[in-house]
């Protein structure tokens, strides 16, 4: 052990050395969400150039090679000598950190990028760059190398008139160890989403990855809205009744601060769906754009409802949530100097933008609803029956709460508790049955894995009102069990008992749709516990099988194939056992390949596409027939159960 601690111990690192050191800095983690947040900051330089009025096209291709190449008919990147650096500007955005047009105030009023990092930690985290600029008549090409200049910079005329920028890369193996395949609908959706966000900009995103497709020709998709966040809240809404047909929009800047908002309430929800984002980049954890929009919507709604005698004198006003309920609402802003919070960077802290949405969407709002009375009364109507059922809930609750002090129990007496009372240690196994309880008690680790086995199939949540979700035994032995109080304003995250809540359910059609059952439950009872990476989903063999003394377990069918046939000899004596449920499972066995941490696979549930998800369970889980019939007529064909894990 060294006992002297002297500046031999400083280490410099230098140009783009941190970056390799601890890439988790830069880009959150070095698995596959640090891998696709490559592309996202370079999607995000050209998306930049569209915010600045200077690019309408971009095109994302996935390559064969691995590699990803994004380009644009934007301004390109300066290629002129660098006065600080003495190198060319584009070799100094690409190999020098926090270099670029987006400091100086001018080049860009507003740009996204969450971490302000750019192009410079791409190029250090990958094999190769290619840089390719088209300026003046000209064009700019250098290559690196794991962030490392290869070439000088080459000048050739070129007879292309657009300006523009081309980045092709290809991510380093050896940052990216877990894996360097690109998720199609993982890029898809982001940059869907940017295209919304940014009404009139095309995106077109071209998958030329042909053996990985096993198709003969590349899959595009082109991404152009030019009515914005309004197509946005039509896309979430389309398979709902809504109480007005047209969005309400607003759109205004005040103090540089840009803000956009699009609302529709609808008949047939029963929450609310707020998606904010703060120059492009979604805001998860909320922030002061999405608390003004919260508070102007409160008090409008509040005071039109007396203004129309829907309050009377004495009544108490209605609740946030109440007059939310059933609304869809996307509210973007963008800010010059964005400030955000929080764990994730993903709040935003700005406190002079909660005044800013206050005033701007109040105007609006009220405005509209003035020449509206027929939209205002239906809102203030069903925020009325939401106050109304959130009383009887209350009264269920209250009923619950009695019952249990009678009882002198506060945790459901089929709950198997661990001993461990440290919530970030501890997990909980929801289970489906007594017989599958049986074996997950006998096989797990009492010291920090919990189980609660439940009896059938819950309430589906989505077509349920509050008052019966808490008289129904098996959600109130859930809710209890895991500590989660009552739905909004009453959780608290630190009363959470478990921080791994493992949904474990038998392999076939009955457990897939107990498992969307409890998804829809959490999704919309306690959204914040997805949101989180509080959820997961065991993975239980389907297949067990036998030769000779030696076993194997197969997770799917194509493992199964690939072991008959790649690993047996073609006359080998063998015996197949397929598990029909966990039940029929030794406990030693959902020891070893469910349970125990070290050889189990857990999935996380983690919803990249929030509207998307928000639409896939109002389809699948809500009172709508038709829109179902439609998506099982169009996807039927195709899904298999592997697919259906939401």
């Amino acid at each position: 052990m060294a006992t002297n601690y002297s500046a031999d111990q400083i280490q410099v690192l230098e140009g783009l050395e941190p970056v390799r050191k601890r890439p988790g800095m830069y880009i959150g983690s070095t698995g596959p969400r640090g891998l696709h947040h490559l592309v996202y900051e370079v999607v995000d330089n050209s998306v930049d150039e569209a915010l600045a009025g200077h690019c309408k096209h971009i095109h994302i291709y996935l390559n064969e090679d691995g590699s990803v190449r994004v380009t644009d008919d934007g301004r390109g990147i300066p290629t002129d000598k660098h006065p600080t650096t003495g190198k060319s500007a584009l070799e100094t955005v690409m190999t020098v950190l926090h270099a670029g047009g987006k400091f100086d105030g001018d080049s860009y009023k507003v740009s996204g990028g969450l971490h302000g990092v750019g192009i410079s930690v791409v190029n250090a985290l990958s094999e190769w760059v290619e840089a390719k600029v088209w300026r003046n008549g000209k064009v700019h090409t250098q290559r690196f190398e794991r962030g490392i200049p290869k070439s000088e910079l080459v000048v050739e005329p070129t007879d292309r008139k657009e300006s523009g920028t081309a980045i092709t890369f290809l991510p380093d193996d050896t940052i990216f160890t877990v894996t360097t395949e690109f998720d199609y609908k993982t890029l898809a959706s982001r940059l869907r989403e940017l295209a919304y966000l940014n009404a009139g900009v095309e995106i077109s995103f071209h998958d030329n990855r042909l053996e990985l497709l096993e198709a003969d020709e590349p899959k595009v998709e082109t991404y152009r809205y030019d009515g914005g966040i309004k197509e946005y809240v039509d896309y979430m809404n389309r398979d709902k009744e809504p109480i007005h047909e047209e969005c309400i929009y607003v759109e205004g800047e005040r103090n540089n601060v840009q803000v956009e908002v699009a609302l529709q309430w609808c008949r047939d929800a029963y929450s609310d769906n707020l998606l904010g984002f703060a120059n492009n980049i979604r805001t998860i954890d909320g922030g002061t754009h999405l608390e003004g929009l919260k508070t102007v919507l409160t008090r409008t709604m509040n005071s039109l409802a007396r203004k129309r005698s829907k309050l009377k004198d004495g009544d108490s006003n209605l609740g946030g949530e109440h007059i939310r309920e059933g609304l869809t609402a996307v509210i973007s802003v963008k800010v010059p100097e964005p400030e955000f919070e929080g764990q994730t960077k993903t709040k935003l802290g700005n406190t002079e933008v909660r005044g800013i949405v206050d005033s701007l969407v109040g105007e609006v709002l009220t405005e509209y609803l003035d020449f509206h009375p027929n939209v205002a009364d239906s809102v203030i109507e069903k925020a009325l029956q939401a106050f109304n059922a959130a009383e009887a809930a209350r009264r269920a609750r209250e009923l619950v709460r009695r019952k249990s002090v009678l009882e002198s129990s506060t945790l459901p007496g089929k709950l198997a508790d661990c001993s461990s009372r440290d919530p970030s240690t501890s997990e909980i196994y929801i289970v489906e049955g007594d017989s599958a309880g049986g074996s997950a008690k006998q096989g797990r680790d009492r010291g920090f894995q919990a189980i609660l086995p439940l009896r059938g199939k819950i309430l589906n949540i989505e077509k349920t009102d509050d008052a019966k979700i808490y008289k129904n035994n098996e959600i109130q032995s859930l809710i209890t069990a895991l500590g989660l109080g009552i739905k909004g304003e009453e959780f608290d995250v630190s009363q959470l008992r478990y921080h791994r809540i493992i949904l474990m359910t038998d392999a076939d059609v009955d457990g897939a749709h107990i498992r969307t059952l409890l998804l829809t439950f959490f999704y919309r009872y306690q959204r914040e516990l997805i949101d989180q990476g509080y959820i997961y989903i065991a993975c239980p063999p389907l297949y067990k099988i036998e030769r000779g003394r030696s076993h194997y377990y197969c997770y799917s069918d194509r493992e199964l194939q690939n072991l008959v046939q790649h690993e047996f000899p073609a006359n080998a004596n063998y015996t197949i056992q397929r598990f029909k449920g966990l039940g029929e499972m030794m406990p030693t066995q959902l020891w070893d390949t469910t349970m125990n941490p070290e050889t189990r696979t857990l999935k996380q549930i983690d919803i990249e596409d929030a509207a998307e998800a928000d639409r896939i369970f109002t389809i699948l889980m809500g009172d709508r027939v038709a829109p179902r019939r439609e998506f099982i007529e169009t996807h039927g064909p195709r899904l298999n159960l592997a697919e259906l894990d939401i």
